[in-house]
């Protein structure tokens, strides 16, 4: 077993952590946020994720503030810090490097020090001049955890990515992810660096090619499901990744297409098709809200009621929420808007927050469905359309089957449905 640290003790780190240490190595996590710390050490996870907190009270797992408590007899010092967007979509390492020179002054033996955080090429190499002098390899370990399933996906993942540039180092990670055996894929550190852009960059082309599709289902009349369930079926294409939707969000996708795009433009290989997969993401957006004009009209003194706020299921996180610019728009045509989440609760000034879906809907001219949580499945339409004062519902993730709301005497909307009506087949 091995003597681990955690620098950072955000979604990443934690999870990380809480799951090297269910393995049965000695963890310690460290962050400079003393109240996130005390927090942690109550038990108390500082956001939602399934399972997390049940791992966190684990006996080989500790939080502390301290540098040198932290990295005393270290022998792997994984970095996860925030790496946010700067004004111009490139990434800000400046969490990354701050930690670093700390880091520097407490190491007391051979460590390898590796970036779990999503950075930019050259970055390890920026961190090894750093601690150019010490007993240390660096080295990249991109993560591919999915919020809402992060605990599983790292039980179970599909690969391990390991930029390695000495054996040493190569057999100190090696022994560390033994239990994973062939999944793990050993490279160079450039490589491995490249690798986490390359595949987020990927999921969100395939989504805003959906997406792209669907606007253009409803113009020429076909219908997004068919045209879905047809590609899917080429086995050079895969079904994964190809639901239409009111636009990706989220931590990573917006993040980090945009940071790959700004990586291109520094190597001087500028990519337009990097610039069309955000502006896809954008338009879908406008286009979807653009839906809820064209049936109002005017928005002025309507009521929306919002179904999902996080930018996914199984998630409080807010972070380039869909949600946030259909709310935007709906308040800046004066409309008012009730909301609702299972889990996320944020702050949205000019918004009620409702305890249900029931709640939100009290006197709406529309409900409209944003994040696919599973409870939306069971929603009693009829009590919901006895509580609006209009039955109108928009769809932004066709997760409501049409007949249901058909059922409901509700006027509906979804994604790359001619006329909006499910094609049927005789």
């Amino acid at each position: 077993m091995k003597k681990i640290t955690i620098i950072g003790c955000g979604y990443v780190g934690l999870v990380t952590g809480a799951c090297l240490a269910e393995m049965g190595h000695f963890v310690t996590c460290l962050d400079i946020d003393e109240q996130k710390i005390e927090s942690l050490l109550r038990g108390k996870v500082p956001f939602y994720e399934p399972g997390l907190s049940e791992l966190v009270a684990q006996e080989k797992l500790f939080f502390t503030t301290s540098y040198p408590d932290a990295l005393n007899e270290c022998e792997i010092c994984f970095l996860a810090l925030p790496t946010p967007s700067n004004a111009d979509g490139s990434c800000d390492l400046t969490f990354v490097f701050d930690a670093t020179r700390k880091l520097r002054n407490h190491l007391d033996g051979y460590t390898v020090v590796v970036n779990k955080s999503t950075v930019p090429v050259g970055t390890s190499k920026k961190v090894a001049e750093i601690l150019n002098g010490l007993d240390v390899d660096v080295a990249s370990n991109p993560e591919f955890l999915q919020e809402g399933s992060a605990i599983d996906n790292f039980r179970n993942p599909d690969r391990i990515i390991l930029g390695v540039e000495s054996k040493k180092a190569r057999r100190c990670l090696q022994e560390l992810y033994e239990p994973f055996g062939d999944l793990l894929q050993i490279m160079d550190i450039t490589s491995a660096e490249l690798s986490k852009y390359a595949a987020n960059a990927m999921l969100a082309t395939r989504l805003s090619f959906m997406n792209h599709l669907s606007l253009l289902c409803e113009k020429v009349g076909a219908d997004i499901d068919c045209v879905r369930e047809a590609i899917g079926s080429d086995p050079r294409i895969g079904n994964q990744f190809l639901f239409p939707g009111v636009g990706f969000g989220g931590s990573c996708l917006p993040k980090d297409v945009s940071a790959l795009l700004a990586i291109s433009n520094e190597a001087d290989k500028p990519s337009d098709l990097l610039e069309a997969v955000l502006e896809i993401n954008k338009e879908q957006k406008r286009q979807f809200f653009q839906k809820i004009k064209t049936h109002f009209g005017n928005l002025s003194g309507k009521t929306i009621a919002i179904l999902g706020l996080s930018f996914k299921p199984n998630t409080d996180d807010m972070r380039e929420a869909p949600s946030l610019d259909i709310i935007r728009m709906a308040l800046d045509e004066g409309a008012f808007v009730r909301v609702f989440d299972p889990i996320a609760k944020p702050h949205l000034p000019g918004c009620t927050i409702c305890r249900d879906e029931y709640e939100a809907a009290m006197g709406a001219n529309a409900a409209i469905l944003i994040t696919q949580w599973p409870q939306f499945q069971s929603i009693d339409f009829d009590k919901l359309g006895m509580v609006m004062k209009e039955k109108v519902f928009f769809d932004g993730r066709n997760f409501i089957e049409r007949e249901k709301l058909d059922r409901a005497e509700f006027v509906s909307y979804r994604i790359g449905k001619p006329n909006n009506r499910v094609t049927t087949w005789i």
